[in-house]
């Protein structure tokens, strides 16, 4: 993932990105920062095979998200800086900026 902080040091563009071997048709990441709604960050397929999309977070805070798969199943982000173990008794993903 990518982090690019606004000059006003207010907001972050943070890149998220999840590998080819996904295997996926359809990715989006899905969390706090789009009150969990899977269709809100729908990532763009690249000629390479990974998916990726950029958001503009609020800086000073940590966000828990995952990714939503194929409309069928949750994945973490491999590269995720930690993770925080959900209600559901899986883990999320979390984010600092």
């Amino acid at each position: 993932m990518k982090k690019t902080y606004a000059k006003s040091g207010k907001t972050c563009r943070v890149t998220f990105e999840l590998p080819e071997q996904i295997n996926a048709q359809e990715v989006s990441v899905v969390g706090e920062f789009n009150a969990w709604d899977k269709e809100a960050n729908l990532l763009v397929k690249r000629k390479d095979g990974r998916f990726s999309g950029s958001l503009s977070l609020e800086v000073g805070k940590e966000y828990r998200y995952r990714f939503w798969v194929d409309d069928e199943r949750w994945e973490n982000d491999w590269d995720g800086e930690k993770y925080f173990t959900n209600e559901f008794g899986s883990e999320d993903s979390v984010i600092a900026v």
